[in-house]
Formats: structure tokens, C-alpha cells, sequence
């Protein structure tokens, strides 16, 4: 009966699962997002389960299911999606998870946080504002981005370095420049130019004391912290190209120059230059009529290419890119180019307990610079002879160097002269650059893991500079006996640093409610600099060529062929250890301790160990139960006060300010010219950090379902004993001595926001609106034991109570409507021809820093076609306009161009003017007057951005995962009071500089 009953159970569990068999089948389909274009690694779970899959690199999937079994579909950044199978075919929409997308990641160097919990002053730019624009420096394309951050470009020459003021100097010897760290390598501004900005995956800028601390003596001038992009883990193989290509210009300016007839008609009224020697009738038939522009300035172009690959396994994934940029400059002779590449390669072990990370990046640059731009050289500078050469001469009238020296007239040959330094003069700069960095993570216990990390910088840059012997340059300058001109410099410079960071890290939770994070961290950084040039004078003009160090002519007694040698060797080190305690409570509230303690080689044992440290702490007001279920989806209070320090008090490497705490001897020349041995530097034993005091306070906030976010920071920072020198005895032996006794305060204000004007999913439509203004106001407080660093020449400097260079200037009150002379208010106030240069002058209230500066733009999404517009402004600035002085500069009619403004000029029959007489008599005042002191506030239009990504359907029968087209615009438009070329410049005055140019590209990103 048993056995019955069993072969009967048997049939009806055969049954059973043969029928359950039978119900099993593929469940196939795609995966995309709510724009159509399929989403690859999808993870697929069959609910209940752990069988699943994940979708390829179309989106399609395939998995065996029964019908009403559950499949769940999950992606980083997407809302999970579970659908009920009822069919062999399902198609699954992903949306983006808005409560995800807001969870932006902020990164210190030395730890990660989710936004929410992150209690720290810290802007977050992503790689969709960065990437394609046609910048040299990725830098350049953080301008008008980050609130507080001041970004001036001195120089538009490809390749040229910015200044970059975070929240104010906080040095009046040392740069201000914030410190980079890009993959955990720390590094200068200048590195950027080689770095790719389409590898670029996020920038952080650590602004307050919270988060700058950690990095001691080098944070006081904020810090910028550069993440590249990486592969993912189980991710097939794909492959990005974006390629561009454009064009640039020279901006405009409204200077309003003269033409040939009218500069000669001003001549011959005056009895200078060549219109004397013409009737009028020759002056109004006369035909050349030259810009110079055309000569010296070109249609510069760019072009950018990027590929890059990546993918992953289990266990490893890898980014891989290849970049070439060659950049035309605007002006002729100016160009750059640049190769590299980067591999980032991320792994762990099968059990995640050891996981680990390289990056490898390798640079080639090739610049060729024009030199002297910035100057008044009217045999250098060939900006200065594109704008103010005298109209009349002709390029024609140019033959070769040899024939300008013996025929040299005045400096009406300018441009001439210019021409032939364009065909004799030749620098260039061949950089070789590897940054890389090796980093591990050991898990010892359950929340105890142990973190090293090392990474080296290394730089090798070699200058070849040449003018030829047939030069006008050279014949002008060369001695009367020298038979042989010219010159050769050959240079070789390379840089070394390595950092290495040691952390053991624990990380536990009480109750699910305490989340502590303690580390504690040691850093090693030495740095190797060496340099060697030589310089050959005298060339053979037959065989001599730019940039093959032929011709040289050998030393035979005669002292001008003497080759010009020098070599550096410098070192430099810091060590350092500290650590940090991080407290969350329920994500409610936080608490972040920090403590550093850094040892420089600048300074004697005595003061050799500084010791910087910063607490912080935020509320997130939104977790609590009032807010709950309300409009406001964060809205959080954050605070922080600390030290930070700077060591680089002098300079702005870290290889500068070497021995300033050392007595220092030398050789000199002494008594009836024979060598001497006396004191170089009086030694200053108690030098130490510049340290800088930060509170700030902020707060941060998400409403209307995070249409509407942003954040607003007060900031109050004040730095202590910089770096100055003090007048002392001449007993010494020395007029002054570097002290630490200055004293200076910041303090400002910041505001970020964004609008979601429209947020329409299920259109494909958005429009948002963002901008951001930051304000800063500096006052020196003491500069120890004098009242002024002020020199009795400069057009600014430093005073207690004012501004950091503050300009100091005496006020130009119009024209002496008797005499034409210019009129000036003296110290009392009362109008004067002939002030005191000295005792006259005062306080302007304005420098070369602005007082506001900021950016806003707007962003529209439809259905694939996107557009975007971003301005940026600053407000606050003046800037002597020496370009301007120059062309009203009556003295120079005969030799070059000027303003038609200056046909206003004062004369018996015009005698209600501002402009003085041509030749008034009092001219050289004017140098020391606010007369061309001029408002360089701006707006401008930095970039437009149009374009249209093609939608996976369109693409289904390409080889194509992804296609988009686009078209760019930089510098656009400038709205300014500043009549120059180009407003923006980090100087306070310069002559002829190299413009910022506009420009206009297309390209392509093509994804497969």
C-alpha cells in the first residue's frame, strides 16, 4: 500500500514540475530612460531570487522567468522599477531619481561625503560645464562658475597662466593662487595646461577653514581639488570621441584712432613728423593708409581631439584617454600644442577587502611664445605695434635688419622694426610632464582599513630662444668692434616632487543612530629642482638657424663671444602628520574636528612646527519632524571656525623664500674694483608661518521638490604675521628685514542659486536658471612698524586702514581753461598746475581686485536640441589704462598714432575742453594723476553652448551608441567702461597686452 501511495506522489511531483518547466520562458526586452536612449549595466532581479542579469550595451536583456514572477530593474541615479512578467516581451522606462541627483559627492583629497552630510564651504563643479571648450587651461573654464573664486587672465596668449584669488589675498609677498590637487597629486595652477579638460569628472573648491585645514600650511589659500573619471566595474568595453574645431579673433576696442590723413593733417598743424613736408592737397590724395593689425594679427584657429575607452570586470576596471590640442594664437608667431595621455585603473580583491588605484598621466606641450608682450618695447612688443604705428608708413617699405639699422629714422619705424623681429626672433618651450599616483585600501577589521598613497610629479621642460644675426636687434645693440651678433639660449629645467600619504581610517555606529569616522594620517613631500642654461653671443650669419644651435662663434680673446652660464639646484621638503574625528547623528546632526601639525624646511628649529587646525558642524533642519512632508527638501545650517597656514611667504613655488631665516655672505666688488667677501642677507631667526583665522557661516537649501536650490556662506578671515620687509639700521648692513608683522582681513559675502523653470519629464523639457555673486572686502590691519609699504613711485601699495594695493594717485581736475595746462586738486583740494607728486596724492579707494564677481546663465533641454548661455561680470575694479595714455600722449605726434579724441585738445579758440593743449607744459604730472584710471568693471558673455543629441532610436541602424553635434562660442560679447581690447587682466597696469580673443568652434561627440 506504501509503495502505492508513493509511486502515486511521484507521478503527481513529476507532473508538478514538468508543468512548472513548462511555464518557465525568456523575458526579453529593453531597458532605456525617459529620453529613449537605451541604458547599459541595468542590473535585472528576478524577485525572491538571486538569479538576475544586466543589460548590454543596447539595453536589450534577456532572462528565464514564469509568468506573474517580479523582475526589478536598478541603475546608479535612476528610481528602481519592478514590473510583473506577463509576456516574453517587456520594455522597461527608467527615470532619474531626483532625490539621487541631488546627492552630489564632496570630496576634501582626503575623504568623501554625501552632500547632506558634508558640514563644509564647498562648490562642486561637474564635467558637463567644463568639457569641449576650447580653453588652454581647464582653469579659464572655472571663471564666473564658483562664487568667491576670482579668476583673472593676465594674458591670452596659448598657454599663459591665470590668477586665481579664493576669497581674497591672504598674502602680500606670496602668491595667492589656491593649492590643485588633482588625483591626490598637489600641485601649482601653471601645471594645468597640459591636463585634458575632457578627462575631468569633477572640481571641488574647499573654501572655509573646515575644509582646508586638513591640509595645514598650504590651505590658507583654499584649495581645489581635481577627480578624473574612471571605468566602471562590469561594464562592457565603449569607446568616446570628441573632436572640435575653431577660429578666434581679437576683440574690439574704443580707442578711436586716426586714420592717415587725419594723424598727417594734425602733423602738419604742429610742424612734426611727416606731414610737415606735404601741402594739404598731398595729405587728402594720400593712399596708404596701413592697420597694422592685419600685419602683426591673424585668424588664429584651435583644434581639440579626445578619445577614450573604458570598461570592467568583476574585479578591475579601466579609463584610458588619448588628447591632441594645437592652438593658432592670434597674434602671428604664437602657437601651442599638446599631447596626452591618461589610464586610470581601478581594482579589489574577490572579497573587497583590499581594493586599489593608479593614475597615470603623460604630457607633451609645444609652445612658441612672441615675448615682451605687456611692455612698452616698440622694438618687442608687437601688440604695441599693431595699435599705435602711425598709419601712414606701409609694410612695403620694410627690407631686411641690416638696412632699418642704417637707415634708423625715429620710432615712426616701429612697425618696421617689429616687422623684422616677427622674421629674426624665435622662442620655444618643449614640456615633458607625468603626474602619478598609486593608492591601496587594506581592510584590517570591520571599519578599520589602512590607506596608503604615493605620487610623484615630474616635470622637464627645455627653452630654446634664438635671434638671428642679421636682426635689427642685433646690428642695434652689438658693440662697434663686434664682428658677430645674435644669440642662442639653450635651457633645460626639471622638477621632481613625490608625496607620500599614509591613513589608518576606522569607521563604526552606535544604535544605527551615531556614525563616527577617526583617522589618523601621516604625508611626505620632498621636491628636487635643477636648472642649467647657457647663452651663446655672436652668431655666423651663414649657417645660424632657429632652433638647430648652429653658428656659434668660439671665444678668441674676445670677450663678446663669451658663452652666459648658469645652473640652480634646489630642495625642499615638509612633513607632516594629523587627523580628524567625523560625528553624524541620524543625518541630523554633524561634528568634524581637524587638527595638522607640519614641519617646513624654510624655517629654523625654533619655529620650524605649525600647528593648524578647524572645527565644524551642520543641522539638517529638513530631517526634522517640522519639516517633514513640507516644500523644503534640505535645508541644512553649517558652521566652521579654524587655521590654516602658509608657508610659500615669498614667491609662488615652493622652491622660493629658501634661506630667508639664514645669514648669507657673498662676493662683491670692492676697493679699486677687486673682489670683497661681505653680508648678502642678515638672517631673520624667528620667521615663520603666515597664518590665516576663518569663521564662516552657511547655509544650504533644496525647496519646491529641489526646483529651487542653493546655498548662501558669510565669511570673516583674517591672517596674521605676513611676510614683509621692515625697515631697519643701515648699522646692519641692510636697509630692512623680512619680518612676519603684517596683518590682514577678509571678509565677504556668497550666494549660489538655481531655478527650474521648467521641469517636464515626459516633454524632454527644461529650463533652468543659475547664478552665483560673491563679494570681498580686504583691509590691511598692520604692517608692523611703518604706516606704508608705499615706495614714493608706484602707482599703488599697501597702507594700514586701506585696501590691499590700494591706488594712490593725485586727482586730475580738467584743463586751465587760460593756459591749456593740466589742472590737478592739491592736498587741500585747491586746483593747481603744479602739484607735490609726493605730498598730493591720496587714496582712490579702489585697486585692481574686484569688489564683486559672479556669473549667471540659463540652460534649455528639448527633445534632444539643448542650449545654454553663461555670463560672467565683475564689479569693484579699476586699472590704469596706460594704452590710452599713450594714444592722448601729444608729445609722441611724429613717431605714432593717436586717439581722434585728442583732436579736442585745448587751443585759444577752444578753450572748454578736458583735454590739454598738445603740448601743455606739465605733462609729466600726469603719469602720477587718476587721469587714466579707469573703471574695468564688465559683464561679459563667456560662453554659448547649442547642440542636439541624436536619440538611441535614430541611431538603432548605426554603429552608433551615441551621436551628439554642437557648436560653441567663448568671450562673445563685453559690455564695459574699460575702452581697451580686453578688460580682464590680473595687473594694475600694462602696456599692449595680449587680449583674451573671442572664438567660435563645432564639434562632434560620437559614442560607441
Amino acid at each position: 500500500m506504501r509503495s502505492k501511495i508513493a509511486r502515486l506522489l511521484t507521478l503527481v511531483l513529476v507532473f508538478v514540475f514538468q508543468f512548472s518547466f513548462a511555464q518557465e520562458i525568456a523575458v526579453k526586452g529593453i531597458v532605456s530612460d525617459d529620453t529613449n536612449n537605451p541604458l547599459p549595466g541595468v542590473s535585472v532581479v528576478r524577485e525572491g531570487t538571486s538569479e538576475g542579469t544586466s543589460t548590454g550595451l543596447d539595453g536589450e536583456f534577456s532572462i528565464k522567468a514564469k509568468k506573474g514572477d517580479k523582475l526589478t530593474f536598478s541603475f546608479v541615479g535612476m528610481t528602481s522599477q519592478t514590473v510583473v512578467v506577463n509576456g516574453s516581451q517587456i520594455n522597461v522606462v527608467l527615470k532619474e531619481d531626483a532625490s539621487l541627483l541631488q546627492e552630489v559627492i564632496v570630496n576634501t583629497g582626503y575623504s568623501t561625503s554625501v552632500k547632506a552630510k558634508s558640514n563644509i564651504a564647498a562648490q562642486v563643479v561637474t564635467a558637463e560645464t567644463i568639457q569641449n571648450r576650447p580653453n588652454q587651461s581647464f582653469v579659464q573654464t572655472l571663471q564666473g562658475q564658483v562664487a568667491g573664486l576670482n579668476i583673472q587672465t593676465g594674458s591670452g596668449e596659448p598657454g599663459a597662466a591665470s590668477t586665481i584669488i579664493l576669497r581674497g589675498v591672504t598674502s602680500l609677498s606670496g602668491s595667492s593662487d589656491p593649492l590643485f590637487v588633482i588625483d591626490g597629486v598637489h600641485m601649482s595652477s601653471t601645471a594645468f595646461r597640459s591636463l585634458n579638460p575632457n578627462e575631468i569628472e569633477s572640481v571641488n573648491v574647499l573654501k572655509d577653514a573646515g575644509a582646508t585645514a586638513i591640509y595645514g600650511n598650504r590651505g590658507a589659500k583654499g584649495v581645489i581639488v581635481v577627480t578624473t573619471k574612471r571605468g566602471g566595474y562590469e561594464t562592457p568595453l565603449s569607446f568616446n570621441y570628441i573632436g572640435s574645431t575653431g577660429l578666434s579673433f581679437m576683440q574690439d576696442n574704443d580707442y578711436n584712432v586716426m586714420n592717415s590723413k587725419q594723424l598727417l593733417a594734425l602733423e602738419k598743424s604742429k610742424g612734426l613728423g611727416l606731414g610737415v613736408t606735404m601741402t594739404d592737397q598731398e595729405i587728402a590724395n594720400y593712399d596708404i593708409n596701413t592697420n597694422w593689425r592685419d600685419v602683426f594679427l591673424r585668424t588664429g584657429t584651435n583644434q581639440n581631439h579626445t578619445l577614450n575607452f573604458q570598461s570592467g570586470g568583476k574585479s578591475l576596471s579601466n579609463f584610458t584617454s588619448l588628447g591632441f590640442s594645437d592652438t593658432q594664437g592670434i597674434v602671428q608667431g604664437s602657437e601651442l600644442m599638446k599631447f596626452n595621455l591618461r589610464t586610470n585603473t581601478t581594482g579589489k580583491s574577490k572579497n573587497d577587502n583590499f581594493k586599489y588605484s593608479s593614475s597615470t598621466n603623460l604630457n607633451y606641450s609645444k609652445r612658441r611664445t612672441i615675448g615682451s608682450t605687456g611692455t612698452g618695447g616698440v622694438n618687442q612688443n608687437l601688440l604695441l605695434g599693431a595699435f599705435k604705428s602711425v598709419p601712414w608708413r606701409s609694410p612695403s617699405e620694410y627690407t631686411n635688419g641690416w638696412d632699418l639699422n642704417n637707415n634708423f629714422e625715429n620710432m615712426s619705424q616701429t612697425p618696421l622694426l617689429l616687422m623684422d623681429k616677427m622674421k629674426t626672433y624665435f622662442q620655444q618651450y618643449d614640456e615633458f610632464k607625468a603626474i602619478v599616483n598609486l593608492k591601496g585600501d587594506l581592510k584590517l577589521a570591520k571599519g578599520l582599513n589602512l590607506i596608503s598613497s604615493a605620487s610623484i610629479d615630474y616635470t622637464h621642460q627645455t627653452t630654446n630662444g634664438w635671434q638671428s644675426p642679421k636682426a635689427f636687434n642685433s646690428y642695434y645693440f652689438a658693440n662697434d668692434d663686434q664682428l658677430y651678433a645674435g644669440w642662442n639660449t639653450n635651457a633645460s629645467l626639471r622638477q621632481f616632487s613625490t608625496n607620500i600619504l599614509s591613513q589608518l581610517k576606522y569607521n563604526f555606529t552606535i544604535n544605527d543612530l551615531h556614525t563616527f569616522e577617526v583617522s589618523a594620517l601621516t604625508e611626505y613631500i620632498k621636491a628636487h629642482y635643477r636648472s642649467f642654461s647657457g647663452t651663446q653671443n655672436g652668431l655666423d650669419p651663414v649657417v645660424a638657424e632657429p632652433g638647430h644651435n648652429e653658428g656659434w662663434i668660439p671665444y678668441d680673446d674676445t670677450p663678446y663671444y663669451v658663452p652666459d652660464v648658469s645652473a640652480s639646484s634646489f630642495d625642499s621638503g615638509m612633513f607632516s602628520y594629523f587627523g580628524y574625528l567625523d560625528y553624524d547623528y541620524n543625518t541630523k546632526y554633524g561634528l568634524n574636528a581637524t587638527i595638522r601639525r607640519d614641519a617646513s624646511y624654510r624655517f629654523n628649529n625654533t619655529h620650524r612646527w605649525g600647528t593648524f587646525w578647524a572645527v565644524s558642524g551642520r543641522w539638517n533642519i529638513n530631517n526634522e519632524e517640522f519639516l517633514k512632508d513640507t516644500f523644503v527638501n534640505q535645508l541644512k545650517l553649517r558652521g566652521s571656525y579654524g587655521t590654516t597656514g602658509n608657508d610659500i611667504i615669498s614667491g609662488s613655488t615652493m622652491f622660493d623664500a629658501r634661506n630667508l631665516s639664514r645669514q648669507l655672505y657673498a662676493v662683491f666688488n670692492g676697493y679699486n674694483n677687486q673682489p670683497g667677501y661681505g653680508l648678502y642677507q642678515l638672517a631673520n631667526a624667528d620667521l615663520k608661518w603666515e597664518t590665516t583665522y576663518q569663521a564662516d557661516f552657511g547655509v544650504d537649501f533644496e525647496l519646491f521638490n529641489s526646483r529651487l536650490r542653493g546655498n548662501f556662506d558669510i565669511y570673516n578671515r583674517k591672517t596674521k604675521d605676513l611676510f614683509l620687509g621692515n625697515p631697519i639700521s643701515w648699522h646692519t648692513g641692510q636697509a630692512d628685514l623680512d619680518m612676519n608683522t603684517a596683518e590682514l582681513v577678509n571678509k565677504g559675502v556668497e550666494a549660489v542659486v538655481a531655478y527650474d523653470i521648467v521641469r517636464n519629464k515626459e516633454q524632454e523639457f527644461n529650463i533652468t536658471v543659475k547664478g552665483n555673486i560673491g563679494y570681498n572686502k580686504n583691509e590691511i590691519t598692520s604692517l608692523g612698524n611703518r604706516d606704508t609699504t608705499w615706495n614714493g613711485e608706484s602707482l599703488n601699495g599697501n597702507w594700514v586702514g586701506k585696501k590691499a594695493y590700494e591706488y594712490y594717485l593725485i586727482p586730475y581736475a580738467g584743463v586751465n581753461p587760460a593756459t591749456g595746462n593740466a589742472l590737478f586738486l592739491d592736498r587741500n583740494n585747491n586746483l593747481t598746475e603744479t602739484p607735490d607728486v609726493v605730498a598730493d596724492r591720496r587714496f582712490t579707494g579702489s585697486n585692481y581686485l574686484p569688489d564683486f564677481q559672479g556669473g549667471f546663465g540659463l540652460d534649455v533641454d528639448y527633445k534632444g536640441f539643448y542650449a545654454s548661455a553663461f555670463f560672467t561680470f565683475v564689479s569693484g575694479i579699476d586699472r590704469y589704462d596706460y594704452d590710452y595714455a599713450g594714444l592722448m600722449d601729444g608729445t609722441t605726434l611724429g613717431t605714432f598714432n593717436l586717439s581722434q579724441d585728442i583732436l579736442n585738445a585745448w587751443t585759444p579758440d577752444n578753450r572748454n575742453t578736458n583735454v590739454p593743449a598738445l603740448n601743455y607744459s606739465n605733462n609729466d604730472i600726469i603719469g602720477y594723476s587718476d587721469r587714466f584710471l579707469t573703471d574695468a568693471s564688465y559683464v561679459r558673455l563667456r560662453n554659448v553652448s547649442v547642440g542636439y543629441n541624436f536619440s538611441k532610436k535614430t541611431l538603432q541602424s548605426t554603429a552608433f551608441s551615441g551621436l551628439k553635434v554642437f557648436a560653441m562660442g567663448e568671450n562673445l560679447m563685453t559690455w564695459s567702461k574699460w575702452r581697451g581690447w580686453d578688460a580682464e587682466s590680473s595687473r594694475a597696469a600694462d602696456q599692449y597686452q595680449y587680449p583674451t580673443p573671442r572664438s567660435i568652434s563645432v564639434g562632434l561627440e560620437v559614442q560607441f
